[in-house]
């Protein structure tokens, strides 16, 4: 059959995609407009086809290990149900043009794949360098059309970066590489394009979490080939709702916020001659706290000791998981967002002390919930988002009373899904 922008629609319109949708989604009818939706997107900028595709990579959010991944420490993470979805066709030519819903194209040519300066922070620079990773492996990526549409808000902790990336690895993977990269292969090839073409320093916890699928279990003790363990276990059935909070703050000029956080560990490993403290211990560090305050910040120490802390915390919490204890589960989040808190000090900028987005969220959480439930600091800190798991019969009240100082629409209930990026094919 030709994929034809047609053809494709009227095979959506006819269920053609459903058990694709059931895979990924909890609303089939939602499913269904959403991705003719989004052909008539690429229709109206692209044209008609006759060879169309369709994927999706997942947004994902962070259960435990705040800032342990870019140190080679342990991490659980899980993939939601908030995606990119994409049309894609290749167009025969050595050009790749992506078209996101409301935003400018991007558009990279093949030919040329170096590093340029002038693509820094640049989604240009992220698809250049996700091509020349990906040719260098061996694989000739060709031109190709996408357009895209995004439920991974920016800002709302399920990193839409991440998921931009490892949808651009994925569609190249399916059209080009016969789908032989892993989804560790992808994550390795994203880091690589943030880091060295986009010019920002970044760990794999994002990118393995949007390729992966479901929750996930990570130690990046070896990097280069992390271990990765899936665990099958559904909060749903818990008695609890499951909040992403987004405060509504933006990350634009916390740029070095984030990046002392890395650099003060790294200060603290480079005393014991290594080079993060994924290669140190948690003894080394209190017993030389007195030597080390006069080489380092106290705020190093203490997020060294956060780092120790919160990576035996992200493996007790899978070990709850995985012997379905969701009690302990629920203590041990509420121990690492206590970590996060205290010792890694990344709830509010420094620079702006009077701005304390996050601190009032976990206020307001901590004044709904009391003893019950769990709340955290969801992914980077310094502003965006916290993450809450709420009683059912508190659920009504935590929204009402989180929406009223945030506003409407700020708690987010994403399910974890248990795919991740993918090619979406009918039956």
């Amino acid at each position: 059959m030709i994929n034809t922008n047609a053809n494709m629609k009227k095979i959506i319109g006819d269920g053609g995609f459903d058990n694709a949708f059931k895979q990924l989604y909890t609303d089939i009818s939602d499913a269904r407009s959403r991705y003719i939706s989004l052909i008539d997107g690429f229709s109206g900028y692209f044209g008609e086809r006759d060879n169309l595709r369709l994927f999706s990579a997942p947004g994902r959010t962070e259960l435990g290990g705040n800032h342990t991944d870019h140190q080679k420490g342990n991490v659980l993470a899980a993939s939601v149900g908030n995606d990119i979805i994409a049309a894609v066709s290749e167009n025969d030519s050595h050009i790749v043009r992506i078209k996101s819903e409301g935003h400018e194209v991007v558009e990279v040519d093949l030919t040329d794949l170096n590093i340029k300066e002038s693509e820094r922070e640049d989604a240009n620079a992220l698809v250049r360098g996700i091509s020349a990773r990906i040719n260098e492996l061996g694989y000739s990526v060709k031109g190709f059309d996408a357009y895209t549409t995004s439920r991974v808000l920016n800002a709302s902790g399920m990193s839409s970066s991440a998921a931009f990336e490892i949808l651009c690895c994925t569609i190249v993977n399916y059209l080009f590489a016969n789908a032989e990269l892993s989804a560790v292969d992808m994550s390795l090839i994203s880091k690589y394009a943030e880091n060295v073409y986009f010019g920002k320093p970044c760990g794999l916890l994002d990118q393995l979490a949007c390729s992966v699928g479901g929750i996930v279990a990570m130690d990046f003790k070896d990097d280069s080939h992390p271990a990765i363990e899936q665990i099958k276990y559904d909060f749903e059935s818990t008695g609890h709702v499951f909040y992403i909070v987004n405060t509504r703050g933006n990350h634009g000029d916390l740029t070095y916020n984030y990046a002392d956080i890395p650099n003060e560990m790294r200060s603290v490993a480079a005393y014991f001659g290594k080079e993060v403290l994924g290669q140190c211990t948690k003894k080394q560090v209190m017993e030389n706290i007195l030597q080390l305050r006069k080489v380092v910040s106290d705020r190093a120490i203490l997020r060294a000791v956060h780092f120790f802390n919160d990576c035996e915390l992200a493996k007790k919490e899978a070990e709850a998981l995985k012997q379905n204890k969701f009690d302990e589960f629920l203590y041990l989040i509420k121990k690492s967002g206590r970590s996060s808190y205290m010792y890694l000090q990344n709830i509010y900028s420094p620079d702006m002390p009077q701005v304390q987005d996050l601190s009032l969220a976990l206020m307001l959480s901590d004044e709904v919930l009391g003893e019950r439930g769990a709340f955290r600091v969801h992914g980077g800190g310094f502003a965006g988002t916290i993450q809450a798991f709420v009683p059912q019969d508190l659920a009504e009240v935590y929204v009402k009373t989180l929406d009223g100082v945030f506003g409407e629409g700020s708690c987010l209930c994403p399910h974890i899904r248990n795919i991740g990026s993918t090619e979406l094919k009918c039956d």
